[in-house]
């Protein structure tokens, strides 16, 4: 099999730090080839130098035989290159058609549009991935995984012969998934190489022919399919050896420290009943929309239930803002960190120390700096947050850091329960580990945990239960000692929601 695309010491620095260090990677003309590595580790900046908006330093690309020092984007499409981001950069408010045939279109320029001519178009990419898309549909209507067909539709309108998916699985279900890898297996057998860049891992492995994997901007290895096993490919791409293991949490008879009787919020839940013990990690899960944030945000006031009743140590509260949530014990990670959980411009010391300040002033109102010294190094410490001092900007740490600084934030105002939304999304595994490995330890330490998450490995290896939602109830709930994530998974896509005063679920698989 001949290469369409070969990268040949390719290298490339921002002010003064390598992002890329010499890469040496050939794509074959009809390849699947995966890519991974941590944030960081230089997967953008290459997959900008191949579609011509970044220049390298040094290297040579080689297209179908022919080498390039660079390539503008432009020339990139005429290669037959096309890249699809995380947020396919669609028109919302025109038509699946319009947004499929959109170059055509621009390219009309003066002379009146050929309606006929662009439903063809259209229709012909719609056809060639099998796609059930609507295309008089305005695209702003359409679920996420129809946005990505459209997407991908629309670049199969030229004469493509490389796509590259950027973290394509992200916001899709489990049956959507299955069907982005059938349509990428599909091109394939059209004859079109494909770059498909992820960092789940188990997507990786359904998929790739070969896995390059990236880490602090080298190439550090290109394994066959056969070779690569989601450790092996976690040791690479961290540098560490990473240990899976479930968490496996002391049963407990004493009453719970939570307890959520028929909670409500209009077009949000319904009927939310819960309970949760001191110590215990209680995972959430459920489609994208089933309702998991919305009851977040109702239990830590940012947007209160309409109706029910929220009991905290045997004591019913009232939770109608984040003072109330705060005053009761309950803390929140959530998970766009970036703009919720942290102020990026402000030190890691303001930030872990945000919400116990009242708490660190003097008697004259003013800030005891001992006492804020030793609280902020206390839990960078706890959480080996790594930072050169505490002055550090919030701005300038990876990932899984930002993420750390937040737990710490909220373990220093000692709370009762942890409401955790999402809160290793779009950080490394290795640093998710870490992340999951501080979560058992505060459940050890006697606090009550609300896992929430999209990811069904990460509910069933670190948490003893799980809630299952779907259209705002909840469906299902299970005990992880009893299920495989195959079996949750199942139960998140197919369960329906359970009426008022039903009996828990358990699973029947």
């Amino acid at each position: 099999m001949s290469d369409f695309l070969k990268l040949v010491g390719i290298k490339k620095s921002f002010g003064g730090v390598q992002a890329l260090k010499g890469i040496e990677l050939a794509v074959g003309q009809n390849e699947i080839l995966c890519l991974v590595g941590e944030n960081g580790s230089g997967k953008s900046t290459l997959i900008k130098i191949i579609s011509g908006d970044l220049k390298p330093d040094s290297g040579e690309l080689w297209i179908s035989g022919r080498m390039y020092k660079q390539l503008r984007p432009i020339q990139s499409l005429n290669l037959g290159i096309r890249v699809i981001y995380q947020d396919f950069a669609l028109f919302p408010n025109l038509t699946v058609a319009e947004n499929i045939a959109y170059s055509q279109l621009v390219e009309t320029q003066d002379r009146l549009v050929n309606w006929r001519e662009i439903r063809e178009i259209a229709a012909r990419a719609v056809e060639l991935v099998q796609a059930d898309l609507d295309l008089n549909e305005v695209v702003g209507n359409l679920s996420v995984a129809n946005q990505q067909m459209t997407a991908i539709c629309r670049a199969l309108t030229r004469d493509t012969r490389f796509l590259i998916l950027d973290e394509p699985t992200s916001a899709l279900t489990k049956k959507e998934i299955d069907r982005l890898l059938q349509v990428v297996r599909d091109l394939q057998a059209k004859g079109i190489a494909v770059m498909f860049v992820s960092h789940k891992l188990n997507e990786v492995l359904a998929i790739a022919e070969r896995v390059a994997v990236l880490r602090d901007g080298e190439l550090v290895a290109t394994l066959d399919r056969e070779e690569a096993t989601n450790e092996r490919l976690v040791e690479l791409m961290s540098g560490t050896r990473v240990t899976y293991s479930r968490y496996e949490a002391k049963p407990s008879n004493e009453p719970p420290l939570l307890e959520v009787k028929d909670l409500s919020k209009r077009n949000c839940f319904q009927d939310i009943s819960f309970s949760l013990r001191r110590g215990e990690i209680l995972g959430i899960t459920g489609l994208l929309g089933s309702g998991r944030t919305e009851l977040a945000l109702a239990l830590f006031g940012i947007d209160p239930a309409d109706r029910g009743q929220i009991v905290v140590d045997h004591q019913p509260i009232k939770i109608r803002t984040v003072k109330d949530a705060i005053k009761a014990g309950i803390g929140y990670v959530p998970e766009d960190r970036l703009t919720q959980g942290l102020v990026l411009k402000k030190s890691v010391g303001e930030n872990i120390a945000a919400v116990i300040i009242d708490r660190l002033r003097g008697w004259l109102g003013l800030i005891d700096n001992r006492a804020w010294n030793a609280a902020v190094e206390r839990w960078i410490d706890e959480l080996a947050i790594r930072v050169t001092s505490p002055e550090v900007k919030a701005q300038t740490l990876s990932g899984g850091n930002q993420q750390r600084v937040v737990l710490a934030k909220w373990l220093a105002s000692l709370p009762k329960i942890l409401i955790l939304d999402n809160a290793t999304a779009g950080i490394d595994v290795a640093a998710k580990s870490g992340i999951h490995q501080i979560i058992r330890r505060m459940a050890r330490q006697g606090i009550g945990i609300i896992l929430i998450s999209d990811e069904i490995p990460e509910v069933v290896n670190n948490c003893s239960r799980i809630l299952i939602m779907r259209k705002g109830r909840i469906a299902a709930e299970v005990e992880t000692a009893d299920v495989t994530e195959a079996e949750v998974q199942q139960l998140v896509e197919l369960t329906e929601p359970r009426g008022k005063g039903e009996g828990m679920v358990a699973s029947s698989l």
